[in-house]
């Protein structure tokens, strides 16, 4: 499956112990693949997400070089999902694209985060419209900014009422509210193993 083709080998094992190099040679089984996608397509019938995709390990890993340790923001969380419903996970992300693209639902100045768009489409609409602001003797300023934390601070609701809009099925709707809740986390600090907490997160 050319979803997973550019997933390093060496990124750290997930918490089912099953690596991308592993994840690549069974999916060349037809009927493992066959059977992954079946998962995938019950997951969206019966519009569950099972716990066991839900459940994660965090490891926490201080910034280098830094002279205390007094902040949240002086460690970097690393989140650990199983591999095969990350595998799912990136086969449901083509699917919703490919839907709001194939219905024009996503705005043309949207290029972040979509096929066959890249950096260089970003310089070539902003060249543009620096140039377009030209003609009418206009300065042209740009502003960027990070949307800190987006994801886990999605409000669900209206996410789902988006989905609803962009026009996919009730089947859809109900797998992504369940997809949303009763997650759980283990975190891993200084060698230090913390208990399962739950947590509720956006689409991250």
């Amino acid at each position: 499956m050319s979803v997973i083709t550019k997933c390093s080998n060496e990124l750290a094992p997930n918490p089912d112990k099953l690596t991308w190099r592993y994840m690549k040679l069974i999916i060349k089984d037809k009927m493992c693949l066959k059977n992954i996608i079946d998962i995938a397509n019950v997951c969206f019938e019966v519009g569950h997400w099972s716990s066991h995709f839900k459940s994660s390990t965090t490891i926490i890993i201080p910034k280098p070089n830094k002279l205390s340790y007094n902040s949240s923001k002086l460690f970097r969380p690393i989140v650990l999902l199983n591999t095969l419903g990350k595998l799912i996970k990136k086969v449901i992300g083509n699917r919703l694209q490919f839907h709001v693209l194939s219905n024009s639902f996503i705005h043309q100045s949207q290029l972040r985060g979509l096929k066959s768009k890249s950096t260089t489409d970003t310089s070539l609409a902003l060249t543009h419209f620096i140039h377009m602001e030209w003609v009418k003797n206009l300065t042209t300023s740009a502003l960027a900014f990070d949307i800190v934390q987006f994801f886990p601070l999605l409000n669900h609701k209206l996410l789902l009422l988006i989905l609803e809009k962009a026009g996919f099925d009730h089947c859809i709707i109900t797998f992504f509210s369940n997809y949303l809740i009763n997650r759980k986390t283990q975190y891993y600090w200084n060698n230090f193993s913390s208990d399962f907490f739950d947590i509720n997160v956006g689409m991250g």
